[in-house]
């Protein structure tokens, strides 16, 4: 991963696709995430969600989260309540509201994520992407150590 604050510090830069920072590329429970910008203070990455993935219902404990819905449709569950969110669509997601998100659909569907601040969410993702267990027991234990709380449901 790269030096947290290279993307900024290093000076101004374009990250086309469908390369990440330093190349990076990570799986997560079926998704593909592209680390795009990583600073201390914030971090963005570029999801591709391929039908019938999700992320499963958590929260950050010290972190607000957006996703901007760059193509297809999203169906969320926040802090109890399904939303759904399309093309264009900025969702927010302050630090402890419970959230998941899900492509319900047939199509692939992409956006772009970020947090504020970063904290070790990079580091979470490169450890997820490193082992081949990404049961719900597995991101427990490693969300717990990133501030990352996965809930039952």
């Amino acid at each position: 991963m790269p030096d947290p604050l290279r993307s900024l510090t290093a000076g101004a830069a374009i990250v086309g696709p469908p390369h990440g920072l330093d190349g990076a590329e990570w799986n997560f429970l079926g998704q593909t995430y592209v680390p795009k910008a990583l600073t201390a203070s914030s971090f963005a990455w570029h999801a591709t969600f391929h039908p019938g993935t999700s992320v499963p219902l958590h929260l950050h404990e010290a972190q607000d989260k957006f996703l901007l819905v760059l193509e297809g449709r999203f169906d969320l569950l926040i802090d109890g309540h399904w939303r759904h969110a399309t093309q264009s669509d900025l969702v927010t997601l302050p630090r402890g509201v419970s959230h998941a998100v899900f492509n319900k659909s047939r199509h692939i569907c992409k956006c772009l994520f970020w947090v504020a601040p970063a904290l070790s969410l990079p580091a979470f993702f490169e450890g997820v992407h490193e082992v081949a267990d990404q049961s719900p027991d597995a991101l427990a234990r490693l969300g717990a150590a990133h501030g990352i709380r996965f809930l039952a449901g």
